[in-house]
């Protein structure tokens, strides 16, 4: 019997690590790279696990970010086959999912004129 392979995707993390904190940030740097994708396509990319992703767009995350394919993504063993659902609002920590951490923007401060 043949182990089930799955991987986690470390996109959000990496960009948080290199201070870029909004989905938007990605765009016109893929665009410099011949990668034209729109907004809702970006986001998808940062939050989401890509079941499909372009080779072309991978090369180009890779650039972007100065990281290596293990950093960004990282295969594990699958899960079992059932997976329990996150309550409304709560965590789900069967997904194993790590968000950004103490990767946080600086609050701005406003200054009066």
């Amino acid at each position: 019997m043949t182990a089930k392979l799955d991987y986690r995707w470390h996109l959000r993390e990496i960009m948080a690590t290199r201070g870029m904190f909004s989905t938007t940030d990605l765009r016109p740097l893929l665009a410099e790279r011949g990668i034209d994708l729109s907004t809702s396509q970006v986001y998808r990319l940062v939050t989401e696990k890509p079941e499909r992703l372009s080779m072309k767009i991978l090369m180009a995350l890779l650039d972007i970010l100065g990281c290596s394919m293990n950093e960004l993504i990282e295969p594990v063993a699958a899960a079992g086959t059932t997976r329990r659902k996150a309550a409304a609002g709560g965590s789900d920590d069967s997904a194993g999912e790590a968000g950004v951490g103490s990767f946080r923007p600086k609050r701005a401060r406003v200054l009066p004129k």
